[in-house]
């Protein structure tokens, strides 16, 4: 998809959403090994290409011009969410949606959910992002995060005070 639409343009500027979110089941990896998974796999992409840090703001009235902010200029966002959609055509930015491949199999809470339960996952990525993903520990610390804190709980008497 990224492929693709890089295809269209000259030069490609892909946000990192939840930038400022990490280490939880949902966003185990950091911004920065985020950016270096984009980054190593849209190496050989023959585009310019910026690879930027968007925290989430909740304030959906200025979170377009919070994106402009972090970003270099852009004239068009790709986007297949609703929401996202609709607050940058409403900036006059205009919007143009990519088409889905796969979508079931081919995202990020698929992926994540393989990861944890040790099953393959590598083939749904670039070969760039599953070497990033193995150097910095990214499965066991998925596993880690994703695990209940209360599953080597073990009971031993019936005792109220018992936090199992």
């Amino acid at each position: 998809m990224v492929e693709e639409i890089a295809s269209e343009v000259d030069e490609l500027v892909l946000g990192i959403g939840s930038a400022g979110d990490s280490h939880s089941p949902r966003n185990p990896f950091t911004a920065g090994e985020r950016i270096m998974m984009v980054d190593k796999a849209v190496s050989n992409f023959d585009i310019t290409t910026y690879a930027v840090p968007i925290e989430d703001l909740d304030r959906n009235s200025v979170w377009v011009s919070h994106v402009q902010s972090m970003s270099p200029t852009f004239d068009v966002a790709y986007s297949n969410n609703p929401l996202v959609i609709q607050l940058f055509k409403e900036a006059g930015v205009e919007v143009r949606q990519s088409p889905m491949f796969n979508r079931e199999v081919f995202e990020g809470t698929e992926v994540r959910q393989r990861m944890i339960e040790d099953r393959d996952w590598e083939s749904l990525v670039p070969d760039e992002v599953s070497d990033v993903v193995r150097e910095i520990g990214g499965i066991e610390r998925l596993q880690r995060v994703a695990a209940s804190d209360r599953s080597e709980c073990v009971a031993d008497n019936d005792d109220d005070a018992n936090p199992c």
